[in-house]
């Protein structure tokens, strides 16, 4: 039966059926770090969008937005953005099966840089997938196009996987 659990409520080297059908919450890293090498069919991973929001956001009647600012979607830089994803994809890396995929999910905001990172760790693209909004939100300071998609990416563990899930 599917749950979702905390972390802390695992054990230091869990059972499979600790884990197996269930979602972890805490520290993607930390989370991942628990589960067994080569263990997972398929990952879905949703990663910040380090949006970088400057200030409130308003819209035109000047209502606030409630956008994301949480501390969990702040960087100090690109660089410590790469190396957050750099880390998580190889903690990723490491528990998904040799047949196994990964799915990642993003915006403009990030996901070209997730994409190039994971070819930079060996990940082998196997498709990018639009998610076409049909109710987006509105372009409300009116400087760029409305965003009306987001990109997934489809990869398998590297080049040489086949059979994948």
């Amino acid at each position: 039966m599917s749950a979702v659990r905390l972390l802390d409520e695992l054990s230091h080297a869990p059972q499979q059926s600790e884990w197996l059908d269930t979602i972890l919450k805490g520290d993607c890293v930390a989370a991942l770090d628990r589960l067994p090498e080569k263990s997972i069919d398929v990952i879905f991973a949703d990663p910040p969008y380090n949006l970088q929001l400057d200030g409130d956001l308003h819209r035109p009647d000047q209502s606030k937005v409630d956008a994301v600012d949480d501390d969990w979607d702040q960087f100090e830089s690109f660089e410590a953005y790469d190396a957050f994803t750099r880390a998580w994809l190889l903690a990723a890396r490491r528990v998904l099966k040799p047949n196994g995929t990964i799915w990642v999910i993003g915006s403009y905001h990030n996901i070209f840089r997730v994409g190039a990172k994971m070819q930079d760790l060996g990940f082998w693209i196997l498709n990018d997938v639009v998610w076409r909004k049909t109710n987006p939100m509105p372009n409300f300071r009116g400087r760029r196009f409305q965003n009306a998609h987001e990109t997934m990416i489809w990869a398998s563990r590297d080049q040489k996987s086949k059979g994948y899930t």
